[in-house]
């Protein structure tokens, strides 16, 4: 069975959340009977038949982008030709120009989505876009949400409960590099021995301005690794307020990043809006046995981080909070690894990559099988 997946963008070139999920669901289905191959845009122009890992991916020029939308001509083309080679088609919302070449392409096979997040800050935009978004979800044979907390909580999948699976993320530790001691000692040097960690992009919804508050409250280090958008207004707010405990470190490698969460005494993640619908990062530290703090919003975080038990979770936009919880995990530290120890057992439990891939496997095989 071959799935073929469609989204804007892939590795090399960006190395976001949702990449992350359709990496590990192209890398686990040789073990569940299937292969995966990727379409994406990109800057760099056309080229088909690359390796990622040991699947195959494909771009289309990036001729565009519209708010946050990429736009390319020659995907349709490309898109018809490979969605008739496959035997599911597994899209990755939200992209409205996907739906557009779903609709033009009427590539009559099986379609699967995972709904990644609600639209939340283009709200004029989607009034626009809402007719075009409800006929796609109306079109295709399953959506699957990250979380129950995510599924229950949104409005456009409630209007679509019917069609609605459950599959959370899932991660594999082993595609992640191991560190050589030789790194964790670089890093000791650079941040020091104990310190919090935020890992992600750089953006309005991940509520890092509050974080940046908190560490002026409690005067402890922080650690940033990302880059984004928000990254000059950051670091401008950061040397506002005297930060020197806080490092922005920009992008690194995955064996910089892996050294970090090893590293880190706990990780912070103080995302507070709804286009934050599970948090990979959050679930990487858990993998790695830190304590979690995040925030409430009805989303997937609190999917991961069980309150009191794999860490703490605060009210969204609340440094006062945010702050609190840091000192308290800093301070007990007893309570910290009993919270990471907790924490890895439910990343074990819940959220393997071989779940994961598994669970959409059987999928691909019932809308097949209609």
């Amino acid at each position: 069975m071959k799935v073929l997946h469609f989204f804007k963008t892939y590795y090399p070139e960006t190395m976001g959340g949702i990449e992350q999920v359709i990496f590990q669901i192209a890398q686990g289905g040789a073990g569940h009977g299937f292969s995966s191959e990727v379409l994406y845009l990109s800057e760099r122009g056309a080229a088909r038949g690359e390796t990622v890992g040991n699947h195959v991916t494909h771009r289309s020029k990036l001729d565009l982008h519209v708010a946050s939308t990429g736009f390319s001509l020659s995907a349709f083309k490309d898109f018809s030709q490979l969605a008739k080679e496959a035997d599911v088609v597994h899209y990755h919302f939200p992209w409205p120009f996907m739906d557009l070449v779903h609709f033009a392409s009427r590539h009559g096979k099986p379609a699967v989505v995972s709904y990644h997040s609600d639209i939340v800050k283009q709200k004029t935009l989607l009034k626009l876009y809402q007719p075009l978004m409800n006929r796609f979800l109306s079109s295709v044979d399953c959506i699957v949400a990250s979380s129950p907390n995510y599924a229950q909580s949104s409005p456009v999948l409630s209007r679509f409960s019917d069609k609605v699976e459950i599959i959370p993320y899932g991660l594999d530790r082993a595609t992640y590099p191991a560190v050589p001691e030789a790194k964790l000692a670089e890093w000791r040097r650079r941040v020091g021995e104990k310190f919090f960690l935020f890992v992600g992009a750089l953006r309005y919804y991940k509520g890092l301005d509050y974080l940046l508050e908190a560490a002026r409250i409690t005067g402890l280090p922080v650690v940033i690794l990302g880059g984004g958008h928000e990254e000059a207004e950051l670091k401008a707010q950061a040397q506002r307020l005297g930060l020197s405990n806080v490092h922005f470190l920009g992008g690194l490698g995955d064996e910089d990043k892996a050294a970090l969460l090893t590293l880190c005494h706990a990780f912070v993640f103080p995302s507070h809006l709804r286009s934050e619908s599970f948090g990979i990062s959050l679930l990487e530290a858990a993998m790695y046995g830190k304590p979690l703090i995040s925030c409430e919003m009805g989303s997937g975080t609190t999917f991961i981080n069980i309150a009191g038990e794999t860490g703490l979770v605060v009210p969204p936009r609340d440094a006062q909070a945010l702050a609190a919880a840091m000192s308290t995990l800093w301070q007990d530290t007893e309570l910290a690894e009993g919270m990471g120890r907790r924490a890895m057992h439910r990343y074990e439990s819940v959220f393997s990559a071989d779940t994961m891939v598994a669970a959409y496997a059987a999928l691909y095989r019932r809308v097949c099988a209609r």
